[in-house]
């Protein structure tokens, strides 16, 4: 049999309530309206919950292969998964009729027990949920809204978290005592938001039980790297194309911006790789705004016409300087 304990993480010696986190967190990454890549190791981690969470079927799954809770006692009656296997085979022979009957009976009973009118729940708080979304620079900068698709567990509204109903297991929920759904929310991207920055989406985390606060949705933002932009600070780093005639001859050039296009002048005999400033163009955060640094570069137009391209066999026969003739001394 495979390894149930295995499959999901945890140890022999996990409670129920360990072994439940577990799966939660599993099934969150690997359920198959998330990751379709995922459904057998799903399928697996679903029978090894269903295995593990109800009473029975652990005991049971113990016993034939060997797994025993760790304890002061048993460290000192240490009992090998040979011996184990031998021992259940033995007494299976013996008592045909032998199936933990006593032992399941008073677990039905405490899960089916009424509680008292006077008793209070206590109240736990839901889990919360992390997810992760890319953006674009442009949305990073002008910000945006984006619909995320999160998966929540939440009580089963059959059994109300109790796995079993008059002693046999929940039909609707399997015996989890959980439903999990997808839900879309809607995410406000606020402005100049940077890589990695986190938003909190507060109570749409998992369901709280007995009157506990629901759980936050922490969302977390990846900006797509971008050829042309990246960020230093507040600082927007913008490389600039320019054609050779405006490098040569100078004057005003416009560079698309996000909030609409901006003017920058640039002096005659412009080389590439020299950087002009736009003062306040850049980040705004906590009431302080950066510039943006436009890095310019000189760039051959991909198409030239006839005429051009005479032109430029005009300028290589009237042109007499070496730009290269210096090259090693620099």
């Amino acid at each position: 049999m495979k390894n149930y304990y295995s499959i999901l993480g945890v140890t022999p010696d996990s409670t129920d309530a360990e072994i439940k986190t577990a799966y939660r967190r599993l099934a969150r990454k690997f359920h198959p309206d998330v990751n379709p890549s995922g459904a057998e190791m799903f399928k697996d981690i679903l029978q090894a919950y269903e295995t593990l969470s109800d009473p029975k079927k652990r005991i049971q799954y113990d016993t034939i292969n060997g797994f025993f809770k760790t304890s002061k006692k048993s460290e000192k009656q240490h009992t090998s998964s040979e011996q184990a296997r031998s021992e259940y085979k033995k007494n299976s022979s013996e008592t045909k009729s032998y199936d933990f009957s006593d032992k399941i009976n008073e677990i039905f009973e405490e899960f089916t027990r009424k509680k008292p009118k006077n008793e209070k729940l206590t109240p736990q708080n839901g889990d919360d949920i992390y997810e992760e979304i890319s953006i674009p620079l442009k949305d990073a900068v002008r910000g945006a809204q984006r619909v995320v698709n999160v998966m929540h567990t939440t009580q089963c509204a059959k059994c109300k978290g109790r796995k079993f109903i008059n002693g046999s297991k929940c039909p609707i929920c399997n015996g989890t005592g959980e439903k999990n759904e997808h839900r879309k929310i809607t995410v406000k991207i606020p402005k100049n938001v940077k890589n990695g920055t986190k938003l909190r989406i507060a109570g749409e985390g998992n369901l709280g039980l007995n009157g506990g606060k629901n759980g936050n949705l922490y969302i977390k933002i990846k900006v797509e790297p971008n050829s042309k932009m990246s960020f230093e600070g507040n600082n927007i780093i913008y490389n600039v194309p320019v054609s050779p005639f405006e490098a040569v001859l100078g004057g005003n050039i416009s560079v698309p911006a996000f909030e609409g296009d901006l003017s920058l002048k640039i002096p005659p005999k412009t080389h590439s790789g020299q950087k002009f400033r736009l003062a306040g163009q850049g980040l705004t955060q906590n009431g302080k705004s950066g510039d943006m640094i436009v890095i310019v570069h000189i760039e051959i137009p991909c198409s030239l016409s006839d005429d051009e391209i005479r032109l430029y066999e005009k300028l290589k026969k009237i042109s007499s300087q070496n730009i290269r003739e210096n090259l090693l001394n620099e």
